[in-house]
């Protein structure tokens, strides 16, 4: 298959998508798995966000027990971590990135906004509030450290506004990792740096660093769906017309038309988690087969 020799190796890329998003992910990858096809032995691992959780996870423990527990519903939370300090109502982020993405010039100028807002909030600075988004995360994880195959997990640096990638030897452990990935409201901290959600380094995404290798796998929650204006050149499509330029096989897997309505401005309704999981569960095994030739 490969007539490009400086490719090698399959990439799996897990986009970002909300807590819906984490368990379509989950079912998508369980149904490939009894569909005959394992996703998980891919050598190259992409994770943002929601998706930078399923990296962990699906690295972590069998991708058939992950998708049974996301079919029970997780019982009803009393608070959250991201509540401020001085328990002002919420702030409404999706209005408050909006905003700041139609204010924007271009995609630096852009995650230098998301940085400055993200480390304004209360909680950025609240140890408590860090620690208790910490251990909600390490709860999720089925194990603290990284996996021996490549999973790259992306994030936002806070006070430099630069794109930034995780791996086994960033020096930062796979909680932390994952915690700032996920970091949509204020800015997770790690040490004396910080760092906001990796769906700001591009799009939800992130799948131009599976550049490289021969085969390419994404599932994307929001389905390509991005944003941020399509002139800045980093939407999802752009990205998987780049990769095929460079030659490889791409494939993408995106929410049936009839899912679509598990995510989006439901995203972060966890009730919804076992729709989203069956949802991905039917379009896995639907897909294996057809997919098993990509993956070889």
């Amino acid at each position: 298959m490969n007539t490009h020799p400086s490719l090698s190796g399959r990439a799996l890329v897990l986009g970002g998508g909300g807590s819906t998003g984490n368990a379509w992910l989950i079912g998508v990858i369980a149904g490939l798995r009894d569909g005959g096809l394992d996703a998980t032995t891919a050598e190259v691992i992409v994770g943002t966000s929601a998706g930078s959780t399923a990296a962990a996870q699906i690295t972590g423990a069998d991708p058939t027990e992950l998708y049974a527990a996301t079919l029970t519903p997780p019982p009803a939370q009393v608070g959250s971590p991201f509540a401020s300090a001085r328990n002002r109502p919420a702030v409404d982020h999706l209005a408050r990135t909006d905003a700041i993405i139609a204010a924007s010039a271009d995609a630096d100028d852009m995650r230098r906004g998301m940085a400055a807002s993200a480390l304004a909030l209360d909680a950025s600075s609240d140890e408590t509030v860090q620690a208790r988004w910490r251990a909600t995360v390490a709860a999720r994880l089925p194990r603290t450290g990284w996996p021996a195959q490549r999973v790259l997990i992306t994030a936002v640096d806070a006070r430099t506004a630069e794109p930034v990638m995780f791996d086994r030897d960033s020096g930062v452990e796979l909680v932390d990792a994952v915690a700032a990935s996920c970091a949509g409201g204020f800015a997770y901290r790690i040490g004396d740096d910080a760092f906001i959600d990796g769906g700001y380094r591009s799009n939800a995404d992130n799948a131009d660093l599976a550049s490289g290798c021969e085969r390419v796998l994404v599932l994307s929650p929001f389905g390509g769906r991005t944003r941020l204006p399509l002139t800045w050149g980093l939407d999802l499509a752009t990205q998987l017309e780049q990769l095929r330029a460079e030659g490889s096989v791409v494939e993408a897997i995106f929410p049936d038309a009839n899912a679509e309505h598990l995510f989006g401005g439901n995203a972060m309704n966890a009730a919804l988690r076992p729709d989203a999981a069956r949802a991905g569960y039917a379009q896995g095994r639907e897909r294996a087969e057809q997919l098993a030739g990509l993956w070889g």
